[in-house]
């Protein structure tokens, strides 16, 4: 448990068992970047994925890689990283020039190594948001600049993209570190400090909605660049009319899986301050309610027992309701705000990067008035406007 109320009323703090570092959040913390002999193959291919791809090489590459045996793989880092390294090569595999020329099967000695991998982290096997964000970056320089490992065709973009999303996370990990005083101070009915942590909660998400906007500025990414590109390699086969049956696991499953791909609502980041602030998505539009409990199984299994740790924890909302004290109300609806406000910014980015560049290919091809559903689709499976309007919406009922 996050918070465990003893008897002596021993004060909650975030256990070393939830892998959440107080500086990085939910971030992996120094990422490794190399593998040992011979995993160092997987790492090869992985650095070298764009020129591989353009030359027509990928996939034959691919297929002469021998067939490894995961048991030499130590650490949870080397774990990560191997897990980070075999999603980029699938994406590869299976996408390989985004053109339609689609592989339904993944070679045995990929699909093995990475299926066993996938369960022993207890992960799927398929490139996720805590492989491609959390887990794939460096630092630069003494003086903080970041990088990213492993890149797609289409220029900075993955870097941009990646080190945004994960910038978002580092700025939260502030107000992650914020939960142990809140529980505590419902736990002693301590309203002052309370309303000093939601405030200290609602400035740090500020700061993640101000970092989240440097999409447009210092990391810029083509949102042209991401549609066209980018996108196609984020794409899972769940959902996905150019799978519809799923990707088969050779020497691993007899029949094609369906998994869906890389997304926001992988990060433990917005269902963690849902669940703190007693924002309710489960009672949004089904679908959207079902599928943020999917994206929960696609997260690293410490963050999933995290949340379902706050989930039993003192409920800040109901505490806040007992109360008659106008001053709280008001600034736990800031802090619920701020999260409206980044979920806003969301659906801004999603009209721009998606919305936009879809309609302008739609118009292009001359096939239809609208996009296809593919086209309006998240890399996760979803439709796109529809289950961030609900649940920007589910956020927005919380208010008091």
């Amino acid at each position: 448990m996050v918070l465990e109320a003893s008897p002596t009323k021993c004060p909650w703090k975030i256990c070393e068992e939830y892998h959440i570092h107080e500086d990085v959040g939910f971030a992996l913390p120094n990422p490794l970047e190399e593998l040992p002999h011979p995993f160092d193959a997987w790492i090869s291919i992985a650095k070298n994925l764009t020129p591989l791809i353009e030359n027509g090489e990928l996939r034959a590459e691919v297929e002469k890689l021998p067939m490894l045996s995961i048991d030499d793989l130590q650490g949870h880092k080397s774990q990560r990283l191997a897990h980070l390294v075999l999603g980029y090569i699938t994406m590869a595999y299976v996408w390989d020039r985004g053109d339609g020329d689609v592989r339904k099967v993944l070679p045995r000695n990929i699909a093995v190594p990475y299926c066993k991998l996938s369960e022993k982290l207890g992960l799927p096997p398929i490139l996720v948001y805590a492989d491609c964000v959390l887990a794939n970056w460096k630092k630069k320089d003494p003086s903080g600049n970041m990088d990213i490992l492993f890149s797609f065709p289409g220029g900075d973009c993955s870097k941009g993209f990646f080190l945004v999303s994960l910038l978002v996370e580092i700025a939260a990990a502030s107000a992650i570190k914020v939960i142990p005083t809140i529980f505590n101070a419902i736990q002693h009915q301590e309203q002052d400090t309370l309303k000093t942590a939601l405030s200290d909660i609602t400035s740090y998400l500020k700061k993640a909605l101000e970092v989240f906007q440097e999409i447009h500025g210092k990391y810029h990414v083509d949102p042209n660049l991401f549609f066209n590109v980018l996108r196609i390699y984020l794409s899972g086969w769940k959902g996905n009319p150019l799978l519809p049956e799923g990707l088969l696991y050779e020497g691993v499953w007899d029949t094609p899986k369906k998994f869906a791909g890389g997304s926001a609502a992988q990060s433990s980041i917005f269902q963690c301050f849902d669940v703190l602030l007693g924002i309710r998505q489960s009672t949004g539009e089904a679908s959207a309610a079902a599928f943020l409990q999917e994206m929960r199984t696609y997260m690293p299994p410490a963050h999933q027992n995290f949340l379902h740790s706050l989930e039993s924890g003192p409920s800040v909302r109901e505490f806040v309701l007992s109360k008659s004290d106008t001053s709280l109300q008001a600034i736990y609806n800031e802090c619920v705000k701020a999260m409206v406000s980044l979920r806003s910014y969301h659906l801004q980015i999603v009209t721009k990067y998606i919305l936009i560049p879809a309609h302008k290919q739609s118009k292009k091809n001359q096939t239809s008035e609208e996009p296809s559903d593919l086209e309006n689709k998240g890399t996760g499976g979803t439709d796109l406007m529809s289950f961030l309007k609900s649940v920007r919406g589910k956020t927005e009922e919380a208010l008091l």
